[in-house]
């Protein structure tokens, strides 16, 4: 029996040192657990008041950040600063507001929640609702939900479906199939509602299609929303009023009008659909709170080796900003700290910083890596977008972008993800990186949801500079097969944009220190090839990178 046991324990040490030989890599010893540790539980601590954009807590974490950087070695990016103001607009509906439709009031967060794109304090609609399916204007697909004409929809309250038509059997690969895309995200939604002159745009809200419950509307939206801030010259339309609302008070607008909801999402699956006046008009007042502040990106750069190469960039992103102080739990915890959204990511971005610093000089990257810390990633991607149309260093010289919004709290892992891989032929790159180490590459476990559009690497890719969103792997060692589909699910439903996204004690950083060799190692491939890396011809997103061999 003895024998036996020894026997045992010596084929589980020999797994354990043969899985660590596999996922261990080249740089694995340059990211310290203790710093990433120190560095998540320190952001995400209450003092930072869950870093909203504007907030005292959100400017400290930003000048913290910086001091990181400076500590490092890591020069200033932006003229001798590390920071580069974004001009933001915030705006707070009055809580007390209600959806008016005919007899029936809709109560503010119970059935709806709303803020304007106006950047003003009063806002008064009183308007025909029309039901315009999906929303979308495609014509790569030949499907337009607007026939009619843009006129018919100027001053008017739209509502529509989240999410892309579903393919079909005849039409398999109808918008991306699974996957959804850029037609299917409510920011599209939103521009394409405003391109046609649209007072007001209301979401019909599923779980199912949002991938997250109303919980997580309720309080996203509950309190400040913000923009970019317009100025006296821009041109670029707005909403008066942007809404999600519950399927259930859908249904009853519905069945106020006489129309069955179910019926006409069946008829919204089709080419052939074409707008549904509701006969109802919605009125509604919104009063907000209005606020003009700057908030910060925080930007670093460390210069390339390579006389020529050097002039260009690989920018790694991680948004430091969460949701701030708001509505609280059923524990009374207001502060909506942000551990794994994104303290987690600052952490991992930092610590790349600090291992390029390291490399011995023969192996420094050739060309300047840039390490960019966003703000009001949470409001829209606010702060990606305002760099990549204010760059401070040239996009058509940014050969990459490798983003981080999350963090692996729970183990190694055999496989890697990276969102947006197959577009470009950075795809070679993570195929190789990951043979070294004898892992396999994980595509993206949940398309459906469309999270190559949901974070700061999105900005980037509309420009045309090939972009990676990090992603973990789901394959846990020494953990079951349904272990990462769990921890995906539990924390959609009980953590994302709650204020119980909190430090944990039990939180191991193995795994992440193994997600930062892996990512290391692609943007020193990204950063050493003779060829700024492109976008291969068939993507979307070739179009906006012309000069790109």
């Amino acid at each position: 029996m003895k024998k036996k046991i020894l026997l045992i324990s010596s084929l589980i040490c020999a797994f354990s040192i043969s899985v660590l030989a596999q996922t261990k890599g080249k740089y694995t010893n340059l990211f310290s657990e203790e710093k990433l540790k120190s560095t998540v539980k320190f952001l995400s601590d209450d003092g930072f008041e869950g870093r909203a954009p504007g907030s005292r807590g959100g400017e400290l974490a930003a000048k913290y950040i910086a001091n990181q950087l400076e500590l490092i070695n890591v020069k200033p990016g932006n003229n001798g600063s590390y920071f580069q103001p974004v001009s933001l607009v915030a705006v707070k509906a009055d809580p007390k507001t209600t959806l008016n439709v005919g007899a029936v009031s809709y109560k503010f967060a119970d059935d709806f929640v709303a803020f304007t794109g106006a950047q003003t304090e009063k806002i008064n609609i009183d308007s025909e609702l029309v039901y315009v399916g999906y929303g979308i204007d495609a014509p790569e697909q030949k499907w337009n939900d607007y026939k009619g004409g843009a006129g018919d929809y100027r001053g008017k309250i739209l509502v529509m479906m989240v999410n892309d038509p579903p393919a079909t059997a005849g039409e398999p690969n109808l918008f991306g199939a699974k996957a959804l895309t850029y037609y299917g995200r409510w920011t599209y939604k939103f521009e394409e509602a405003a391109r046609r002159g649209a007072a007001g745009v209301i979401l019909i809200h599923t779980t199912e299609s949002a991938g997250y419950g109303w919980n997580v509307v309720r309080t996203s939206n509950g309190s400040w929303r913000f923009d970019i801030a317009r100025t006296p010259e821009s041109k670029t339309p707005f909403l008066q009023m942007r809404s999600w609302m519950t399927e259930d008070a859908a249904r009853r607008i519905f069945t106020q009008a006489g129309k069955n909801l179910d019926e006409l999402r069946e008829q919204a699956k089709s080419r052939n659909f074409k707008p549904v006046k509701l006969v109802l008009n919605a009125k509604i007042d919104i009063n907000s709170e209005v606020k003009r502040l700057d908030s910060n990106n925080v930007v670093g750069v460390w210069q390339g080796s390579d006389a020529k190469l050097k002039d260009e960039y690989v920018v790694y992103t991680a948004h430091w900003d969460h949701l701030g102080i708001g509505a609280p739990n059923d524990k009374g915890d207001m502060i909506y700290n942000g551990a794994l959204d994104n303290a987690s990511g600052v952490a991992q971005i930092l610590a790349l910083a600090e291992a390029i610093t390291k490399l011995p000089a023969d192996q420094q990257p050739k060309r300047s890596q840039v390490f960019l810390f966003t703000t009001a990633e949470e409001q829209g991607l606010l702060g990606a977008e305002w760099y990549a149309n204010n760059p401070v260093f040239p996009l058509a010289k940014t050969a990459a972008n490798i983003n981080i919004d999350g963090g692996n709290f729970y183990g190694l892992t055999t496989n890697y993800g990276a969102l947006g891989a197959e577009r470009s032929n950075l795809q070679p790159f993570v195929n190789e990186v990951l043979r070294e180490r004898s892992m396999t590459f994980l595509p993206d476990a949940h398309p459906e949801q469309g999270s190559f559009f949901r974070s700061d690497h999105f900005p980037f890719a509309k420009t045309g500079v090939p972009a990676l969103s990090i992603r973990n792997g789901d394959d846990y060692v020494g953990k079951t097969k349904d272990f990462s589909e769990k921890l995906f699910n539990d924390f959609n439903r009980l953590h994302y944009h709650q204020p119980s996204d909190e430090f944990s004690d039990d939180w191991r950083f193995d795994g992440m220190a193994q997600v930062l060799d892996i990512s290391l190692a692609i943007g020193l491939r990204a950063s050493n090839v003779p060829q700024l890396p492109a976008y291969k011809q068939a993507d979307e997103f070739a179009r906006a990178q012309p000069n790109r061999k």
